[in-house]
């Protein structure tokens, strides 16, 4: 399975995943920079400018496979709604 790093951007500075996390697709790491950025905020949620930060989740070789900023994931609902 691949491997996806979870680096985390505030402003000009880049906090890198060292070890990242094997998963297996890009839609897979999608799902989890999603729930990683919810749970950073619900943790550290009064940090001033925590809500212009972003991940950058990055493949094996160093290449950006998805930018996530965190004002996002708190747009985005947890499961599509029923109609029913």
């Amino acid at each position: 399975m691949p491997r996806y790093f979870f680096n985390t951007r505030i402003g000009e500075t880049l906090i890198p995943d060292p070890e990242g996390e094997e998963l297996r697709d890009p839609d897979h790491a999608w799902e989890v920079a999603r729930a990683t950025i919810r749970q950073i905020l619900q943790e550290e949620g009064k940090e001033p400018g925590l809500l212009s930060a972003s991940l950058e989740v990055t493949d094996e070789v160093g290449e950006i496979v998805l930018e996530f900023p965190f004002s996002e994931a708190l747009e985005i609902p947890d499961e599509p709604q029923s109609r029913h």
